[in-house]
């Protein structure tokens, strides 16, 4: 019959009395089999560690680039583990690293939930972050709510942003000799 019909007699259970055969297409079947396992390996997202690491005396600049990056690996589902490396005497002020520490975590907010708290481990301070599946559907509904109301206004900046006027003002940090790019104030 199999022969006839130009397909495959395929053997199901050999274990049963009589054994149970099928008549199929093999090759199709290794196919439709091999098709199946590719997508369910596409669908699975493989949850890695990724790890950040900070210095107790960090400049602003590289804070923000260093918690862009984590906000990043967070976004694509890792999980982070946020590290103060400590060097020479350091080590006897953790609360700096753990001031770092909390900034990170205030800034993710949102995104993430702090899985693991700040604790010292020999000469550097650890923290695990974990992707917020919660918070990102929130944003997501918030984003589409936006787009459907055509809401497109931005964010208003931090109120930690400064308008410095034209000359400054007295005791603000602005010293008006280097409006003209020169380090000293003179000729350049």
């Amino acid at each position: 019959m199999a022969r006839q019909l130009d397909l495959d007699l395929v053997e199901v259970a050999p274990q049963n009395d009589p054994p149970v055969c099928r008549i199929m297409d093999y090759g199709k079947f290794k196919f439709d089999a091999a098709q199946k396992a590719k997508e369910s390996r596409r669908k699975t997202v493989s949850v890695g560690i990724k790890e950040m690491k900070y210095r107790p005396k960090i400049g602003p600049g590289d804070f923000e680039t260093k918690t862009r990056q984590v906000l990043k690996f967070l976004s694509e589902g890792h999980k982070v583990k946020v590290t103060i490396m400590f060097r020479g005497r350091e080590v006897f002020h953790p609360e700096l690293g753990k001031k770092i520490l909390d900034q990170v975590a205030e800034e993710v907010d949102g995104t993430a939930r702090v899985e693991s708290e700040a604790r010292l481990d020999g000469r550097n301070m650890v923290m695990v972050l974990a992707p917020d599946k919660r918070a990102r559907q929130s944003a997501a509904a918030r984003a589409a709510h936006d787009e459907e109301t055509g809401d497109t206004r931005t964010p208003v900046a931090s109120a930690e942003a400064k308008v410095v006027p034209e000359g400054g003002a007295a005791g603000d940090g602005y010293d008006a000799s280097h409006r003209d790019g020169g380090v000293d104030g003179g000729e350049g």
